[in-house]
């Protein structure tokens, strides 16, 4: 694989990742470019699991720019996860979709960074508990307590606007850590 490869076939997921985890177009961007930057430097050729490792640079990085901000931004912009295309679907349908991704998009913003990487990598990237332990380099029970801490805070939030939980996210993992379901439900 040369680098070119690895950039197209990984930037959305590691852009996707900035995004949630930083909130802000821009930094998401330089903190993705960053990213390439640094894994180009080393040598990933050698790197046995090049996903998991590439999301784990990618969210230090992101831990790192939000350390250095010393802010945490929840107000600006705000972009829609990008889905792939679907069979058509009537107008009211997607426009619920998007204010729905809005406001999850928002309250994701409202949680701690460590439980907002955690959350993120479970829900938006469908990661197992395993991959998010070995991403995060913590414990497969700190990924736990996190996710359960995550959806605990956003239970409150998500009431608040009208959204619940779905049945089956009480529990933010399955018996093997390997099911990841829908966070949201309108």
């Amino acid at each position: 694989m040369t680098e070119k490869e690895l950039f197209e076939t990984y930037k959305k997921e590691v852009y996707k990742t900035c995004l949630y985890m930083l909130q802000q177009k821009a930094d998401a961007e330089d903190v993705c470019q960053d990213v390439f930057v640094t894994v180009f430097r080393h040598n990933w050729r050698q790197v046995e699991y090049l996903k998991t490792w590439l999301l784990r640079v990618t969210v230090n990085h992101c831990l790192n720019h939000l350390k250095k901000s010393s802010r945490h931004r929840t107000d600006g912009q705000l972009l829609l996860f990008q889905r792939r295309p679907e069979t058509a679907k009537a107008a009211e349908t997607v426009a619920e979709e998007r204010e729905t991704a809005m406001e999850t998009v928002r309250l994701l913003g409202r949680l701690p960074a460590k439980i907002r990487a955690a959350v993120s990598l479970r829900y938006l990237h469908e990661c197992s508990l395993n991959e998010i332990s070995s991403i995060l380099s913590i414990p497969e029970g700190t990924v736990k307590s996190r996710l359960h801490k995550g959806l605990k805070l956003l239970r409150p939030m998500m009431e608040a606007g009208g959204m619940t939980l779905e049945k089956e996210d009480a529990h933010p993992y399955g018996q093997d850590g390997s099911q990841a379901c829908s966070m949201y439900k309108s």
